[in-house]
């Protein structure tokens, strides 16, 4: 026999409303994702306040396009997490708008005439062919010369997202994971700017080699020592998977928050379900977890702001 649970509270707010206090209305609401975005905030807050629990946050590159980025490079400023996933195309935007800006665009403009304009568009944000690829084609070049002539010859991912963050700044995601020994994990390292100019680095440097098996050595030794696991994955693709999938060697994470706009009727990786990944051993069967279906730079500063507050009330 099915026990109902507990009965649906209408909302309630006025102007002395903190935001905190308004997830916790979210929270008896029976919204259809309001519910869980309540809980994806009690998860993390558990997560990050847990001193047993290896903690990741993944995310797509998409993000550090935008405003967003300020919000992941604050999550790293916190240390809220103890290694990041994350595509090429992070590292990309990351450089190119520490050294110049991106602008504001719209989803409708002509593509055409962007081009003959040399203005890249991504989503509603125009990359002007100036602040993207030729930055990141002078600033990589000129980083791996100085590690090169220092004597390295071998690099893995989390070592070249460190040297990018050395030269950087306090905006940059990539600087606070430096300044804070957050290793920062690329998989996918070559399908990018970044990722190209290493490439083209090797052509001249023949004896230069891209370390990818180190990456696995960096995620073993840590999945293998720990404790408990946790993950806020931020969007799907390769830096979601590659996080569930390390995490199956320890029998799976036991906090797990994942935002999505993709749908599982089509059997896509960024589509399925945290619970899916129970299955798999990916999330072990007491995890706490679930899966919120948003758009990220909407929802994200929200939660950024609510979980300040809870945690800076659990410190006191």
């Amino acid at each position: 026999m099915i026990e109902p649970g507990r009965p649906i509270k209408d909302i309630e707010i006025d102007s002395n409303t903190s935001i905190e206090q308004i997830f916790e209305e979210l929270s008896q609401s029976g919204g259809f994702e309001s519910v869980n975005l309540s809980e994806g905030l009690e998860i993390l807050t558990k997560m990050i306040s847990d001193d047993q629990c290896l903690r990741f946050v993944s995310f797509v590159a998409a993000l550090v396009s935008t405003g967003t980025r300020g919000i992941i490079k604050n999550m790293m400023k916190n240390k809220w997490f103890d290694v990041a996933i994350t595509t090429c195309g992070a590292l990309d935007h990351d450089i190119a708008k520490h050294f110049s800006h991106y602008k504001e665009g719209s989803f409708t403009m002509d593509d055409q005439e962007l081009m003959n304009q040399n203005i890249h568009r991504l989503g509603n944000v125009l990359v002007p062919l100036d602040s993207y690829g030729p930055i990141i084609e002078d600033k990589m070049q000129a980083f791996l010369e100085e590690e090169y002539q220092n004597g390295k010859k071998e690099m893995t991912t989390a070592e070249i997202t460190k040297m990018i963050g050395k030269h950087l700044g306090e905006d940059s995601f990539l600087f606070w994971a430096y300044k804070n020994d957050i290793p920062v994990v690329v998989p996918g390292i070559m399908d990018g700017a970044v990722g190209s100019q290493i490439w083209l680095f090797s052509q001249k440097h023949h004896d230069f080699k891209l370390n990818m098996i180190g990456d696995a050595e960096l995620l073993s030794g840590l999945i293998f020592k720990a404790k408990k696991s946790g993950a806020f994955m931020i969007g799907g693709g390769i830096s979601k998977h590659h996080t569930l999938w390390w995490n199956q060697y320890r029998e799976g994470l036991d906090y797990a928050f994942y935002i999505t706009t993709a749908q599982e009727f089509d059997g896509s990786l960024s589509g399925a379900l945290v619970k899916e990944a129970i299955s798999w051993g990916k999330v072990t069967q007491q995890a706490k977890q679930t899966t919120l279906h948003a758009e990220v730079t909407t929802i994200l500063p929200f939660i950024y702001s609510a979980l300040v507050s809870k945690l800076k009330k659990l410190s006191k």
